[in-house]
């Protein structure tokens, strides 16, 4: 079925609600990822992007209340960015992690791999890699590859070969897996087991499909039902003690009434007691300590093709 292609990611048995384990004192984990890849395509950046005047803004008065914000309510997030975005933004980066905040990786150019070869793409992943670790002084423990505004099906930029590279590569997590609700693992070798772990994303919480999507001027803009998804989800999931993860762009919901409704849904969830809102790579590392990948329940895939279906 081509459409789910990369879609559908595992084959590992979820984990039921009660079993979802957080700290002591905590109810459910909450995951905050900064979209910082301006990328409008499957190549990746170009000069075009970076000189968009939205870009800009988020770039600097965005990202300023962005921290701003985070640091006002103790939230620790996780900014995905390219190793290009990372090389014209030294000062950026740098207010960042002064901020507590994590750095992941998003591609070289935040490109697509899928067209690439396993072995280009790995060069690629070898070098975002070393790029981001001599910025930032730590290696990137967390990928990611966030959808774009012309990814059809909102599935993220990822090849056949991306999760086993990454895993290959060193890393420990990755950053918008859809075949959950909770942390899971993304399983590339049923017989070994090996597996990476996969932190849920869903393209309803992200504010690139309701906001200056597909393009900008269009009149397409929804930052009410934005809101109304966040709410609705976050409430569900506390009330199951699971996870929710939201991804925001400073060039997207750092401009006014959109950064209200940030705010405003930022400060009603973490009013609520015990909600862990932490790094990716606290995240992941809590979950894999607590369900570990030695604990995987594979069963096989129930998905077939015939000849004469339309998938």
């Amino acid at each position: 079925m081509p459409w789910k292609d990369n879609y559908t990611t595992s084959d590992e048995t979820a984990v039921p609600d009660g079993a979802a384990s957080w700290p002591d004192g905590v109810q459910m984990g909450f995951g905050l990822t900064v979209n910082f890849n301006p990328a409008n395509g499957a190549g990746g950046i170009t000069a075009r992007e970076l000189g968009a005047p939205t870009w800009h803004f988020g770039m600097n008065e965005g990202l300023d209340a962005f921290l701003a914000l985070f640091s006002a309510l103790g939230i620790r997030a996780t900014f995905a960015v390219p190793a290009a975005v990372v090389q014209a933004y030294p000062a950026q980066i740098a207010a960042i992690l002064a901020g507590g905040h994590e750095i992941s990786a998003q591609g070289l150019f935040g490109e697509d791999p899928s067209s690439l070869s396993p072995e280009e793409e790995a060069a690629r992943i070898a070098e975002a890699t070393g790029i981001l670790e001599a910025a930032t002084g730590t290696r990137p423990a967390g990928w990611h590859s966030l959808s774009r505004p012309d990814d059809r099906y909102a599935t993220g930029a990822v090849s056949d070969a991306t999760i086993a590279l990454l895993r290959d590569a060193g890393y420990q997590w990755f950053g918008n897996g859809l075949a959950d609700d909770a942390p899971y693992w993304w399983v590339t070798d049923k017989a070994a087991p090996e597996a990476l772990l996969a932190l849920p994303y869903y393209y309803h919480f992200d504010d690139t499909f309701f906001l200056m999507f597909p393009r900008e001027g269009v009149g397409l803009e929804r930052p009410e039902p934005l809101l109304r998804n966040w709410r609705a989800e976050f409430r569900a999931q506390y009330r199951r003690g699971r996870f929710f993860n939201m991804c925001v762009s400073p060039a997207r919901s750092g401009w006014g009434h959109r950064f209200d409704n940030l705010e405003t849904f930022l400060r009603e969830a973490m009013a609520h007691p015990g909600v862990w809102a932490a790094t990716g790579s606290e995240l992941a590392a809590h979950w894999a300590a607590a369900h570990p990948v030695a604990d995987l329940r594979i069963k096989p895939q129930i998905w077939q093709d015939y000849g004469d279906s339309l998938s």
